[in-house]
């Protein structure tokens, strides 16, 4: 049994139980950094804090919400928007967030890939990472479902309709989870409940998961140098600071996150103010009705691609083309065969990999949002093309790539 001494005072007492110091120094003050990172490091910050808002944002929205498919519609654009005060305020720090985090997402995965931070050692905070992604875009697509608007109704229908599995017709599969043959109330209360507290449990728990996955192997830095810890720390404690290649994550990184996210809030709350109509789509401002069928169905901008990517193929294949498309990320870390832990302009036709990756991921959203006729079908099938083209050359570049 542990040795309890006399406190001196509420810390203390707390601290003896709680052992708070021990926390502080594994989370913060003996949290080593590489001295050589850019700003794209913050990025993960400024993910906690925007999650922090939509978290904050949806508490309030959730005192007013009505999750009934003949209020709810109601609920959030008159009662939200017009009778509450600041309601629309609440509303639009939420929509602009879901759609911001998304923005903020991509610039971390693809910064990780440039600069190789899912190599040697590193595959776990790749891993958890992109689970954070796929359980962020449940949420994202639950929530998509609240406002019980047309374009709420009618993607909720086209997403579920995927579970059918295409010529297997696994329609059971669908009215099961719609709880109906169509979307309804069920389906509204299922997805309500994931929204508010299944996958928010779950972000927060993959969060714990990919914060503990940081510390064994230590974040990656710009030069993909690699860095002794021990020794580096040890100098830096002995007073040599200037020479150490680390910092501590406590207050001398955390300095650098909490500028970043300084300015990171000034665009996000631009954005609420005066430009928050980008994250609300104007199709979803009229209510949901299953006997009028929007004339062009589309999900949000952050799940363009890979809708573009199942619309060029038949029903099977389409099918086959999507779930491998959400699945292939994760197997980065496997597939690039290259020894070497280095930023992508040094590694030659790994860089132009993942250049053409970026392009063909912005055509494949640019393409999603338009509908497939005429030239920008042809566009959006040859980008779907490109996608799986570029995947299968990773693993021949990567081998034959010559060690740094």
């Amino acid at each position: 049994m542990a040795k309890f001494t006399k406190a001196t005072s509420i810390g203390d007492w707390l601290n003896q139980r709680l052992a708070l110091d021990k926390v502080e120094k594994v989370m913060a003050s003996e949290y080593w950094i590489p001295k050589n990172i850019n700003f794209l490091w913050a990025m993960g910050m400024v993910l906690a804090i925007t999650f922090g808002l939509l978290l904050v944002s949806g508490i309030f929205l959730l005192m007013y919400y009505q999750p009934n498919v003949d209020l709810a519609f109601d609920s959030v654009n008159y009662t939200i928007m017009q009778e509450v005060g600041f309601g629309w305020l609440w509303r639009h720090v939420h929509a602009v967030a879901a759609s911001v985090i998304f923005l903020i997402i991509y610039i971390h995965m693809l910064t990780g890939i440039y600069y190789g931070s899912y190599k040697q050692g590193r595959e776990m905070i790749w891993i958890s990472g992109m689970l954070l992604f796929v359980t962020f875009s449940a949420e994202a697509f639950s929530g998509y479902m609240l406002p019980w608007g047309q374009m709420s109704y009618w993607a909720g229908m086209v997403i579920t309709n995927l579970f059918s599995a295409g010529s297997l017709e696994l329609n059971g599969v669908v009215e099961w989870i719609r709880g109906d043959y169509v979307p309804g109330q069920a389906f509204l209360n299922r997805f309500f409940m994931l929204h508010v507290l299944l996958l928010p449990l779950a972000i927060i728990g993959l969060i714990g998961i990919h914060f503990a996955a940081l510390r064994i192997p230590h974040v990656n830095n710009q030069e993909g140098e690699e860095i002794d810890f021990e020794v580096e720390s040890k100098k830096y404690l002995d007073g040599d600071a200037k020479n150490s290649k680390v910092i501590r994550f406590g207050n001398d990184f955390m300095a650098k996150d909490m500028f970043v996210v300084a300015i990171f809030l000034t665009f996000f709350f631009y954005l609420v103010f005066w430009q928050y109509g980008f994250a609300m789509d104007p199709v979803n401002f009229d209510t949901a009705d299953g006997l009028v069928t929007p004339a062009h169905i589309y999900p949000e901008w952050y799940f363009l691609w890979s809708y573009e990517i199942l619309r060029p193929f038949g029903k099977d294949v389409g099918l086959i083309a999507f779930a491998v498309a959400q699945v292939i990320f994760f197997t980065l870390p496997f597939l690039d065969r290259s020894p070497n832990v280095a930023p992508a302009n040094r590694r030659g036709y790994f860089a132009i990999w993942f250049w053409l990756m970026v392009v063909d991921l912005i055509v494949l959203t640019a393409m999603g949002k338009l509908p497939p006729e005429g030239i920008f079908s042809i566009i959006g099938e040859v980008s779907a093309y490109v996608f799986f083209a570029l995947w299968i050359a990773l693993p021949i570049i990567t081998t034959y790539e010559k060690k740094l």
